[in-house]
């Protein structure tokens, strides 16, 4: 029974061994397997960082570029501004000379009295009337650009 008994452990041994051996290489495919995506997942984080680096370069560019089209616009927003108010002031002015040619052609149409309150006008001032009176009638007519 001794003889048996030896024999029996010994076999339980073996498929104990065998059976390490088997693990192991099972282990051995999964390490090997882990060690693959270790060096791929190297290689992505490379092309992370790569990546990374190069969109910080665009946003910095961006913020370069952002900073001088605010500056340009800040210019020529002011220069429309000022443009704006000159216009203002020259369309007054127009304004402010329409009416007078207006009182003097009125003044020196003739059949029409100038109202007693009115001044009297230059012939100087007349002829001009007369003039832009004469030039109105033909831009209405088509005939003047």
């Amino acid at each position: 029974m001794n003889h048996s008994l030896g024999v029996a452990i010994e076999a339980l041994v073996a498929i104990l061994l065998m059976l390490t051996i088997g693990y192991c290489i099972l282990l051995n495919r999964r390490l090997k397997r882990l060690k693959a995506d270790e060096h791929s997942l190297k290689a992505t984080i490379a092309e992370l960082i790569t990546a990374t680096e190069i969109a910080e370069r665009a946003i910095g560019g961006l913020k370069h570029t952002v900073r001088d089209v605010n500056e340009n616009l800040g210019s020529q927003l002011t220069a429309a501004t000022q443009m704006s108010a000159h216009l203002k002031n020259q369309l007054a002015e127009g304004d402010n000379v329409i009416r007078r040619l207006s009182k003097i052609v009125l003044a020196a149409r003739p059949g029409t009295e100038p109202a007693a309150s009115a001044p009297a006008v230059s012939p100087a001032k007349a002829v001009a009337a007369a003039a832009e009176a004469f030039s109105e009638r033909r831009r209405a007519n088509g005939l003047a650009a």
